[in-house]
């Protein structure tokens, strides 16, 4: 169910989620009526389209704010749950927005990708009424620019043609003052000219840029006459051609929160320096009458620091550019996309983001915290299977023998899902055994070590589902490796029947056999980087990246498996959670992903 479109959370059902600051905010003001009686002109616009309006029936304004040029991670999954979930709960709207003020790095690629990351996950931008709330901070350039004007004409904001090594020099530094730029005091029709020279195509890019007019001084560098406006002659995904001068996104942001009546804008701690600015900048445009009251305001909290994995958007990029990864859907990356593909749930995803709360502290989340949720959602939806990952055959030599025939086959079952209340509650799965069977190579031995248990000349153990068997034996190649496992059927001991019990063995060992196993492809994944915190304290993280990340295996798999479907997951018997991969499994080519082991196992 879509986070908009959702029955609003009931008083009982908010109190019962885990409270934190942003919490703790919003009931305050949602006590003391801080946004009561907003009025919302049903679309963003500036204050007279919104006092035109009826009072906003959301009680707050949220919004979800991704850059368009790269695929979300796992870091913006926590923004996406805490911006649609606070929504949810508290009887608002989130909107979708997309930050589009950088053409040269934005695609339409990665506009559909976000959507579609958003809607996995379990959001959606539409209202109970069925109003979209998708908006795109481009189809505000005619206001940022009518912002920018007003700045400039109230003295606020100057054009600048420095060069850019000389307005850097010149900005100073945390113990030196910034000095003034020679361009700093030009008259306001000087500088309505330049910005308009700038708007109509005559300067080249980076010959000027529009700059604020606060403190070259000001202990907070982001003061110092922040760049709003620079010319940029570049195609934008969703204007074209129809501007050579861009908005700055610390200019473009909060008009954009302005006039889409965002009443709690949720940022990480890397944007709280610009804070002082956000609110320059909108008690400036609310004075002048160009946005409503009451404006935005701006909250922090710390980003998802998530151990062995980077989620820089630039790394990533390189990963994907290097060839180091497949693309950006790799079942190693963690990216929405990339997550999805490996078999994690939205469910599970959720549920994380719920557990690691939402602080100001600087903190890393340990990823088998990740797993554990993904690992408590499969529990009780992911059908068993038997599998095969490293075959070795077992011939049972006295099979024509017990069942007349070299070629009979004996019908078993196993629970598909064993957590029903009764046996008639539990989903089975169906398969042959037959004279010639296959086992994992780790299952025998020939000189057993000591408590070992599994097959060894002279040991019984039970084939799952099966029959118990004794090993006889073993054949070999030239180079003395072991290339078949002889062995014999215990008569009337099939699991299921009454003698099951009547043969005592200290193990039970998976299998499939020959005459029904499925050829699948088996890709083992595992973290991406040896290292839990790769890229941090300057740390090279390509050369921490690990060698063992992706082992494929021809492997055999239980008939039941041949009808699975691509996003099918599975739990593997003895080795995890694996998932038919949506991209390239085929009954005619079955492919699976390991998702996660039983259990967390990673450096033991």
């Amino acid at each position: 169910m879509s986070t908009n479109t959702s029955t609003p959370s009931s008083a009982s059902d908010v109190a019962a989620k885990p409270t934190n600051f942003l919490r703790q905010i919003i009931e305050n003001h949602l006590t003391e009526g801080t946004h009561a009686g907003r009025h919302w002109g049903g679309s963003p616009g500036d204050a007279a389209h919104h006092a035109a309006g009826p009072v906003d029936a959301a009680k707050i304004r949220t919004r979800f704010p991704p850059e368009p040029n790269g695929y979300l991670h796992v870091g913006h999954a926590k923004s996406i749950c805490l911006n649609f979930g606070l929504a949810r709960d508290y009887n608002g709207i989130c909107h979708l927005r997309f930050d589009d003020t950088n053409p040269e790095k934005e695609e339409q690629e990665y506009v559909e990708s976000i959507k579609d990351a958003v809607r996995w996950l379990g959001f959606d931008w539409q209202d109970a009424q069925g109003h979209s709330h998708l908006y795109y901070a481009s189809n505000y350039f005619d206001f940022m620019h009518r912002a920018a004007v007003y700045l400039i004409e109230q003295g606020l904001a100057y054009v600048d043609e420095q060069s850019a090594e000389d307005m850097r020099a010149n900005r100073g530094d945390f113990t030196t003052p910034g000095k003034d730029s020679p361009y700093r005091n030009r008259s306001v029709a000087e500088n309505l000219q330049r910005f308009a020279d700038m708007k109509n195509g005559l300067l080249a890019d980076g010959a000027a840029v529009l700059r604020a007019k606060i403190d070259m001084a000001a202990p907070n560098i982001n003061l110092r006459d922040p760049a709003i406006y620079r010319i940029r002659r570049a195609t934008h995904h969703n204007t074209g051609d129809a501007w050579c001068i861009y908005p700055m996104y610390t200019f473009a942001h909060p008009i954009e929160d302005a006039l889409e009546h965002i009443t709690h804008s949720i940022c990480t701690l890397e944007f709280e320096d610009q804070r002082p600015f956000y609110d320059w900048l909108l008690d400036h445009l609310r004075a002048g009458g160009l946005i409503a009251t009451t404006q935005p305001r701006q909250y922090e909290f710390s980003r998802l620091n998530l151990t062995y994995v980077v989620t820089s958007k630039r790394k990533l990029k390189h990963l994907v550019d290097s060839g180091t990864v497949s693309g950006w859907d790799d079942p190693r990356m963690p990216t929405i996309v990339g997550l999805r593909r490996r078999g994690y749930t939205p469910a599970a995803i959720r549920d994380f983001c719920e557990r690691i709360g939402v602080t100001k502290d600087y903190a890393w989340i340990d990823y088998s915290l990740l797993e554990l949720c993904l690992r408590e959602d499969l529990e009780h939806q992911a059908h068993r299977a038997m599998v095969v990952l490293d075959p070795l055959a077992l011939e049972l030599t006295n099979w024509a023998e017990v069942f007349g025939s070299s070629a009979h086959t004996e019908a078993c079952q196993l629970p598909a899902l064993p957590h029903g209340k009764d046996d008639t509650d539990v989903p089975q799965r169906h398969f042959g055994l037959g004279r010639h069977v296959w086992i994992e190579r780790e299952d025998f031995e020939e000189t057993p070590p000591k408590g070992y248990k599994r097959l060894f000349p002279g040991n019984k153990v039970r084939l799952k589902g099966g029959y118990v068997i004794e090993c006889t034996g073993c054949e070999k190649d030239a180079d003395g490796k072991v290339t078949k496992v002889l062995a014999t059927v215990v008569p009337d001991t099939k699991s299921g029947t009454p003698g099951a019990d009547s043969v005592k063995v200290k193990a039970a060992i998976t299998w499939v056999a020959q005459h029904d196993a499925v050829p699948a492809e088996v890709r083992l994944y595992d973290r991406l980087f040896t290292d839990a915190q790769p890229d941090a304290g300057g740390k090279d993280y390509l050369a921490l990246l690990n060698p063992n990340s992706l082992k494929v295996v021809t492997a055999y798999v239980e008939p039941s498996l041949a009808s699975a479907q691509p996003d099918d997951k599975f739990q593997f018997e003895r080795f995890g959670y694996f998932v038919a991969d949506r991209q390239e499994h085929r009954a005619d080519r079955p492919v699976f992903n390991k998702i996660t082991g039983l259990k967390d196992s990673w450096g033991k």
